[in-house]
């Protein structure tokens, strides 16, 4: 098995399940200080590990006019200050090689690669060459077993640092389907596994110039994921209000929703895992 530490966290799918939360982009210093605050918040109240995840550019976007992010620059000053803060590790997704290093640098704890860059060998080995923890997310076209091929590319530079991302497959057009077998299959590999309620139930290009999605079916997806019990954490992007949020608003879950949420998967969890 592939455990590791990531800060005070064990990355581990025997382990208690850890959140990977945040709203999908970085919007303001104010909005990311007022989110990772809640979000901590009610982790402490449930004793749940946090990692807190926020996007300084969304480069894979369904049309030229939808907003990408505040950039690089300023995304990563907001996200390192948040990290200080409130004493959590940090997540941010990199789309491009040269930005790996930018990323670890600035003291970015998960490098997450997105789901359709998956393959991108370079981006992998430079993400993998950092030393960082890395959270590559499944493309929409890949098989689960596939996913060896990938974390493979990344161990070759000798960080072992891995976390495999279920994100659901694509079926049909602009809908997305999570085949719950594909957890066990890359919690096979000894990698943690984490699961992506949110994004599962996006609807890509659903809107003809940006993504659609149906937050209602989150919880039932994060349930059903989180009773396979061989995942390491969840995945939720969150927002105060998603309808009117620059990105991803569709499949983010409303703020005042996640602590109930939370609240079922910790007992699910704690029943397949057999912790008391």
């Amino acid at each position: 098995m592939h455990t590791f530490a990531i800060n005070r966290i064990v990355a581990s799918n025997e382990n208690k399940i850890f959140l990977i939360a945040g709203p999908c982009q970085i919007e303001s210093q104010t909005h990311a200080e007022q989110t990772a605050g809640v979000i901590k918040e009610i982790c402490d109240d449930l004793d749940i590990d946090l990692i807190y995840k926020s996007s300084f550019d969304k480069a894979n976007r369904s049309s030229l006019g939808t907003q990408r992010g505040i950039g690089i620059d300023e995304g990563l000053k907001i996200l390192n200050s948040i990290k200080h803060e409130f004493g959590i590790p940090i997540l941010t997704d990199i789309h491009e090689s040269y930005q790996a290093q930018l990323v670890a640098d600035s003291g970015i704890d998960v490098i997450q690669i997105p789901a359709f860059l998956c393959r991108q060998t370079d981006l992998l080995l430079a993400a993998g060459a950092t030393g960082c923890a890395i959270n590559v997310k499944k493309g929409q076209f890949l098989a689960p077993q596939d996913m060896r091929n990938v974390a493979e590319k990344i161990a070759s530079t000798g960080n072992e640092r891995i976390m495999l991302c279920e994100r659901g497959y694509t079926h049909g057009y602009n809908n997305l389907v999570v085949d719950m077998r594909s957890l066990p299959i890359m919690a096979g590999t000894g990698y943690p596994v984490v699961f992506d309620a949110t994004h599962s139930v996006q609807q890509p290009g659903g809107l003809g110039q940006r993504s659609g999605g149906d937050r209602t079916m989150v919880p039932y997806l994060a349930r059903a994921a989180v009773a396979t019990g061989c995942i390491a954490a969840v995945f939720v992007e969150t927002h105060e209000d998603p309808d009117n949020a620059p990105s991803d608003g569709p499949n983010m879950i409303p703020l005042n929703q996640l602590k109930q949420l939370l609240e079922d998967l910790v007992a699910i969890d704690g029943i397949v895992k057999r912790r008391t």
